[in-house]
């Protein structure tokens, strides 16, 4: 990602666009083929020294001008005047961000996938590995891991549906000349659109686009998106690998995860990766949200702004789903564990399954009265729960041994748990319907 979003791949972008632009005229008779092909064999980054375009760029508060004045100087001369021919300069940057923006677009698509095929594999082994959920920071009722996986399929399956989306449809050439009229190209100029976008194998917008930046901030809030559920992942597994819950870890790495003081620890690495980049990028799209607004034709400072947040939207994003893969893909388990952190409330966990089969005997009112005044004496004495409700009248009155045992039983209250599995998995393979 990081060599996608270089200044050299946005120069060969740059360059690749007007390449392009001169074999769409060519094609059409605007400009002679000699000339295109003179245009377009110059336009390898190689040849241009990237470092001066940039101090260059500093002249003219964009980096097309310089790029173009080192073109029409490079190529033959009968060719010089047809280098960027009916375009301006937001023409070449605009189309040249969006062949950025596929680019990237294709690397992060790819580690989400690696990360859904890691999640799915999780969800599916551990369907039935006992663990708490937890609500508030507490624990709640009785989960699955496998439950948990799912729910970060899903995430991780509509993220990467939104890209794909974007990926597929949000990206566009930009034509429109020095105002957005094509006046420039005479009345050629959608003709010229229609080539580029077929040559560039990118979408033909409806009206040129140079104030109207939705489609940069859909690329930018997809990618956002993408991140943000590699943070929700990363950060169930930074609380999950806490010393005192140790449910899960991360795969050991020699060198990883390690300490320059403390022999014993293995940091989450890559869940705290993970939860910087999302941090990071949640500052770049907000910039390209304020850049939306922008002055009539053409932006003073909002457009400009664009250029650096959009390129670290792409390596944050990067970045992060990145090591969401790598960290699902070697997410080590302890289900032992999860079973004994499921028991430290003695039993308590329990409670509303307690009080559920208890109100099918009593007023469901009176069963929750009783529950609640079990708990409140566990609490006050320090002892378990599960022993509480066994040796209480009031309750075993209404509850056989066989059946408040039932109710104290973790595995028999995961309501629909193993069914919604099934949905998320099925939701992955691309299937309709779900068991």
């Amino acid at each position: 990602m990081l060599a996608t979003v270089s200044d050299r791949a946005w120069v060969q972008a740059m360059l690749d666009v007007e390449a392009a632009l001169a074999r769409a005229e060519a094609r059409i008779g605007i400009i002679p083929p000699t000339a295109a092909d003179g245009i377009a064999g110059q336009c390898r980054v190689d040849a241009f020294d990237v470092a001066q375009l940039g101090r260059a760029a500093v002249r003219s508060a964009n980096p097309v001008i310089p790029l173009v004045n080192a073109l029409r100087a490079a190529v033959p001369r009968d060719a010089a005047p047809y280098v960027h021919h009916g375009a301006t300069s937001q023409d070449i940057l605009d189309t040249a961000m969006m062949l950025i923006a596929r680019r990237g677009l294709d690397l992060v698509l790819a580690d989400l996938e690696r990360a859904a095929a890691a999640a799915a594999t999780l969800a599916d082994r551990h369907r039935v590995t006992l663990m708490a959920a937890r609500t508030l920071l507490q624990q709640a009722l009785p989960t699955t891991f496998g439950l948990k996986a799912a729910g970060w399929l899903v995430a991780i399956v509509e993220a990467r549906s939104d890209v794909t989306r974007v990926a597929q449809t949000r990206l566009a050439v930009q034509l429109g000349g020095a105002a957005g009229t094509m006046a420039a190209l005479s009345a050629r100029g959608l003709d010229v659109a229609r080539e580029l976008a077929a040559e560039l194998t990118l979408s033909e917008p409806t009206l040129p686009w140079h104030t109207a930046r939705g489609r940069v901030v859909e690329v930018a809030t997809a990618l956002g998106i993408a991140a943000g559920v590699a943070g929700k992942v990363a950060l169930d597994v930074v609380l999950l690998a806490q010393t005192e819950v140790g449910e899960v870890s991360e795969s050991s790495v020699a060198g990883r995860g390690s300490s320059s003081a403390l022999p014993q620890k293995h940091n989450p690495v890559d869940a705290i990766e993970i939860l910087a980049a999302v941090r990071g990028i949640n500052a770049q799209v907000a910039v390209l949200l304020g850049a939306m607004v922008q002055e009539h034709e053409r932006a003073a400072g909002g457009w400009q702004a664009e250029w650096p947040a959009f390129a670290e939207t792409l390596r944050l994003a990067g970045g992060a789903v990145f090591r969401l893969a790598s960290l699902l893909a070697g997410l080590q388990v302890d289900a032992e564990r999860m079973r004994r952190n499921l028991d430290l409330s003695g039993g308590s966990i329990m409670a509303e399954h307690v009080v559920m089969m208890l109100g099918e005997r009593v007023d469901p009112v009176m069963a929750r009265a009783l529950v609640d005044t079990a708990v409140s004496t566990a609490t006050s004495t320090g002892r378990p729960f599960k022993d509480v409700v066994r040796e209480d009248q009031t309750i075993t009155t209404h509850l056989k041994p066989e059946e408040l045992a039932a109710a104290l039983e973790p595995s028999g209250y995961l309501g629909v748990a193993e069914r919604l599995i099934d949905r998320a998995l099925a939701a992955y393979r691309g299937k309709k319907g779900a068991a």
